[in-house]
C-alpha cells in the first residue's frame, strides 16, 4: 500500500506541475490553502433553477496542491440537508477551476478516486471512463463545471450553464459524487470543508 501510495504520489505532483490536471490528489501529500473562495450573499440563481425547494450553501473550499490553486468548490444542497445520508439527497457541486486543465485528464483522475472508494470492475472502469472522457472538456481558469445529483436516477453535468450530458447511471453518479463527500474519500479536509454547514 505505501509503495503504490509512493508512486501515486510522484505521478500527480508531476502532472500537477505541468498542468496536466487532477479532480483530487493523494491526501497524504495533498497541501491545503488558508485562502478561501468568496462566500456568496445570495443562493445563485443557476442553483435555484437546478434545486427544487429553497437550496441553501452546505460548505466550500479552495483545493490546493504543492501550492497550485486548484479549484474553488461549493455544494449546495436543502435546507434539511444530513451528511450522514447525503447519497440520498439531491445536490449541487460547483468546481470553478483557477488553472487550466484538460478533461480527458479530469475524467482520468475521477476514475482512479473512484476505484480508491472501493474497487471498480473491469466493465464499470472501461465503460465509465468512456462516459467521462466524452463529457467532460478541458478548462481554463475561471470556467465552471457543475454537476447536479438525483439519488438513485444519476446526474447532470454542466460547463458553465450549458449541459454537458446526462449521466443515467445511479452507481456511477453517487461515486463520482463520493469523490467529494464519501467517507472513504482521499480528500477528508475538503469533505469536511464542504460539510461544514451542514449542521448549521
Amino acid at each position: 500500500m505505501t509503495t503504490r501510495r509512493s508512486a501515486l504520489t510522484h505521478v500527480m505532483r508531476a502532472a500537477v506541475l505541468s498542468c496536466a490536471g487532477a479532480l483530487s490528489l493523494d491526501a497524504h501529500a495533498n497541501q491545503q490553502s488558508n485562502a478561501k473562495p468568496d462566500t456568496p450573499t445570495a443562493v445563485p440563481g443557476f442553483v435555484r433553477s437546478l434545486l427544487r425547494g429553497t437550496p441553501r450553501l452546505i460548505g466550500q473550499h479552495r483545493f490546493t496542491y504543492w501550492g497550485f490553486e486548484v479549484y474553488d468548490a461549493s455544494l449546495w444542497g436543502s435546507t434539511a440537508f444530513a451528511p450522514n445520508n447525503w447519497a440520498m439527497q439531491a445536490l449541487v457541486l460547483e468546481l470553478r477551476y483557477l488553472r487550466d486543465f484538460k478533461g480527458a485528464d479530469i475524467a482520468q483522475r475521477s476514475i482512479e478516486e473512484m476505484q480508491g472508494q472501493r474497487t471498480l470492475s473491469a466493465a464499470q472502469q472501461h465503460n465509465w471512463s468512456g462516459v467521462l472522457q466524452s463529457l467532460i472538456p478541458n478548462v481554463r481558469s475561471g470556467d465552471r463545471i457543475t454537476g447536479v445529483y438525483a439519488p438513485d436516477k444519476g446526474m447532470q453535468l454542466l460547463h458553465q450553464d450549458r449541459l454537458l450530458g446526462d449521466v443515467t447511471d445511479a452507481e456511477l453518479a453517487k461515486r463520482f459524487f463520493g469523490i467529494w463527500l464519501a467517507p472513504e474519500t482521499s480528500q477528508r479536509q475538503l469533505r469536511q470543508q464542504l460539510l461544514a454547514g451542514a449542521q448549521q
